[in-house]
C-alpha cells in the first residue's frame, strides 16, 4: 500500500471506531516507522526510518505491503498488543520470542490474528531491533511526507500530543481488517544473520586527506567496540585513537553512515536520526548494507572496518537487490 493510500484511509473518519491494536505495554523503545523522511534535510529534518530496513521490508513483504508501509520498530522487546480487528501479522528482525495467547508463534512468517488476541514479544537474545507489520500497514497521519518517529525532533508517529514520541500504554494503532491473505514464510537461508562481531565495508571520504596513512591504516586493521552511548542517531565506537590532522570544518551536510571522528578520536557511526550538518571531520562512510547490522548489535560487540571503492558499492547495491526481489517466499 501506497503512503498516499494510507493518508486516505486515515482520513476516512474513525474507520472501525480507531480500532486496530491496542497497546497494552509498550516495551523499551517501540516507534512507529515508514521508509523515512527524504527531501526535507533543507528544513534541517533528518530522515529517520527503520535502522534495519531490510528486516523492515521483509516484515511489509509478508504482509503484501507496499516495501514502505507504516510498521513498528521494536527495540529490545517487550512490547504487547491486543488485536481489536481480524489480520495478518509478521515479526522480522531481532530473534524475540513471539507468542499469541501465550502460544510460541514463529518469526519471519505471516500470521493470523483475530479481535481479543494477546500479542507479546519478550525479550531478544539476538539482534537489538525487530520489526512488527500488519496487512495494509498502520493508518498514521503523515508530517512532512513521512509517519516516520524521530524522537530528537518531537516528528512522526501518533497525532496529537503524542507526535514525535515513543509507544505508550493506552495507545492505539489504527489499521484495516484483513482477511484472505496467504500465510507466508522466508526460508531461513534468506534471513540475515544477525552476528555479535561485524565487519563493516567502508567508502573513504575526501576528507581522507586529514588522516595520515598510518591513521588509515590503524583504522581498518583495528578492532572497535561498541558502547553504550549509542542509538539512533549514532554508534560511538571505542579502540584505537584515529587522529586528523584538523579538529574541525566548515559544518556541512551529512550523509548516513558517515564516520565522524571527534577530538578523542574515537568514530562515530551516524545513523537514521543524525543530525542534518556537523563539523567534525569525516574519514569516510559505511555501505549502507551494513548500517542495519550495526544497529542491530548491543553494547560490547566488536566492529571491524574494511575500505571498498564506490564501483565496489554500486555492484553490492545492484546483487543485493537482486538477491532480495529473487528470494520467495513460500506458503505455509
Amino acid at each position: 500500500m501506497t503512503n498516499a493510500a494510507q493518508n486516505t484511509i486515515f482520513q476516512q473518519g474513525s474507520m472501525d471506531q480507531q480500532q486496530g491494536f491496542l497497546v497494552q505495554q509498550p516495551g523499551l523503545m517501540t516507534l512507529i516507522q515508514d521508509a523515512g523522511r527524504y527531501g526535507q534535510h533543507g528544513i534541517g529534518l533528518t530522515v529517520g526510518g527503520p535502522l534495519d530496513a531490510e528486516a523492515f521490508r521483509w516484515a511489509n513483504r509478508l504482509c503484501s505491503n507496499d516495501v514502505g508501509a507504516t510498521a513498528l520498530e521494536v527495540s529490545f522487546g517487550g512490547l504487547v498488543l491486543e488485536a481489536q480487528v481480524e489480520t495478518v501479522i509478521a515479526l522480522t528482525g531481532a530473534d524475540i520470542p513471539l507468542t499469541i495467547n501465550g502460544e510460541a508463534q514463529p518469526m519471519w512468517q505471516t500470521l493470523p490474528v483475530k479481535a481479543g488476541d494477546k500479542i507479546k514479544l519478550g525479550f531478544a537474545t539476538s539482534g537489538s531491533r525487530a520489526y512488527f507489520a500488519v496487512a495494509g500497514g498502520l493508518c498514521v497521519p503523515h508530517t512532512f511526507g513521512s509517519a516516520a518517529t524521530v524522537v530528537r525532533e518531537g516528528i512522526g508517529g501518533l497525532a496529537g500530543e503524542k507526535q514525535g514520541a515513543k509507544l505508550a500504554k493506552g495507545d492505539v494503532l489504527t489499521c484495516q481488517s484483513s482477511t484472505g491473505i496467504e500465510l507466508r514464510c522466508l526460508p531461513e537461508q534468506h534471513r540475515p544473520d544477525y552476528s555479535k562481531d561485524v565487519k563493516l565495508r567502508v567508502i573513504l571520504g575526501y576528507q581522507k586527506e586529514a588522516f595520515s596513512d598510518l591513521q588509515i591504516a590503524t583504522f581498518v586493521s583495528s578492532e572497535y567496540t561498541t558502547t553504550d552511548r549509542s542509538d539512533r542517531m549514532g554508534f560511538r565506537l571505542e579502540g584505537p585513537q584515529i587522529k586528523p590532522s584538523i579538529n574541525g570544518i566548515l559544518s556541512e551536510g551529512i550523509c548516513h553512515g558517515a564516520i565522524q571522528v571527534p577530538a578523542d578520536g574515537q568514530p562515530i557511526v551516524l545513523l537514521n536520526d543524525r543530525q542534518t550538518i556537523g563539523g567534525y571531520p569525516k574519514i569516510g562512510s559505511v555501505l549502507s548494507l551494513d548500517t542495519g547490522k550495526l544497529a542491530q548489535l548491543s553494547p560490547g560487540a566488536k566492529v571491524r572496518f574494511e575500505t571498498i571503492t564506490i564501483d565496489d558499492a554500486h555492484n553490492l547495491h545492484m546483487l543485493a537487490k537482486h538477491r532480495e526481489e529473487s528470494a520467495n517466499l513460500v506458503p505455509v
